[in-house]
């Protein structure tokens, strides 16, 4: 079977769009695979230059086996440009592989995700496939799931995306009835729940804790690597929904992730592990707030 098209979303980055870019042509199925890179307008007249910067990069792209650019005149913001994008691509071709333009892969990023598209292609317990892999303490296994979806590198069929729920308000009503909150924040590790109540009122304009509540409440499961195909690059405090930190950093893998069939629920294992390092992460994070407070403090004395 064909390699599944690659969509990429960009910005006003190039120096990022650029590495991204560079980093896909490394992997050996990049030749083979339909490259398709929406790119969205700018919010306003000042940051046009940076728009056009892109765009004319883009236009330079060789080395897929197809490319096909789609640019806005107008800025959708990255929610809607990925929504919109994401449901053409799996309406024409059944499957999409989705980076934003601050993602740099591993040579093997696209292997892994073809074999487990392929893999799993008939299994409607399975929502999605990941690409990115926090750094453990502990070791994971070569491949688990883990319920519900996520966004730094991830591929989906048009089986699971065509349940996608946009309404954040019905998604937050839904885990309130359903008591499933706590659950759905990882026991109380992360936010997640904060964060779509957050889109609901406005605050962001989160696609991805949308999509990770659809899949969530349906209790459908995403297939992650115990090693990490892709690193954020856009932690760098360049991006608009990104902060800076190196917390989430991880080693980009050197070798294939074996993809094999595995029981298809959720593993105890990494979901313990992955709420561990989000606690310990916003532990670090507290403690950066607080040292900054007492840093600003002293100076003001």
């Amino acid at each position: 079977m064909s390699p599944a098209p690659v969509a990429l979303f960009v910005y006003n980055r190039p120096s990022h769009t650029r590495r991204t870019i560079e980093s896909l042509l490394a992997n050996e199925l990049a030749s083979r695979s339909e490259l398709m890179i929406f790119s969205d307008g700018a919010k306003n007249p000042s940051g046009a230059a940076a728009v056009e910067e892109v765009r004319r990069y883009l236009r330079t792209i060789e080395g897929f086996g197809s490319i096909r650019i789609y640019e806005r005149d107008s800025n959708a913001g990255l929610a809607r440009s990925i929504i919109e994008g994401v449901t053409r691509v799996v309406r024409d071709h059944g499957r999409v592989i989705v980076l934003e333009d601050d993602m740099v892969t591993s040579p093997w990023f696209l292997t892994y995700m073809n074999e487990a598209l392929e893999m799993y292609a008939e299994d409607e317990n399975v929502a999605s496939v990941h690409a990115y892999s926090f750094p453990s303490q502990a070791p994971l296994p070569e491949t688990f799931f883990l319920r519900g979806a996520d966004c730094w590198g991830w591929a989906t069929w048009e089986r699971s995306w065509r349940h996608f729920e946009p309404d954040g308000r019905k998604l937050l009503n839904a885990l309130r009835e359903r008591r499933l909150t706590r659950a759905f924040d990882l026991d109380g590790a992360f936010g997640y729940t904060r964060m779509l109540e957050d889109q609901v009122s406005g605050r962001n304009d989160s696609w991805a804790v949308r999509w990770h509540a659809t899949c969530f409440l349906q209790e459908r499961l995403t297939l992650h690597p115990g090693r990490s195909l892709v690193w954020n690059i856009g932690t760098d405090g360049s991006g608009t929904h990104c902060a800076e930190t190196e917390d989430y950093a991880s080693s980009l893998a050197q070798t294939p992730i074996r993809v094999t069939r595995i029981p298809v629920r959720e593993s105890e294992q990494a979901r313990a592990e992955f709420a561990r390092f989000m606690r310990s992460t916003r532990k670090g994070l507290l403690q950066r707030i607080v040292a900054r407070t007492m840093r600003s403090m002293r100076r003001g004395g």
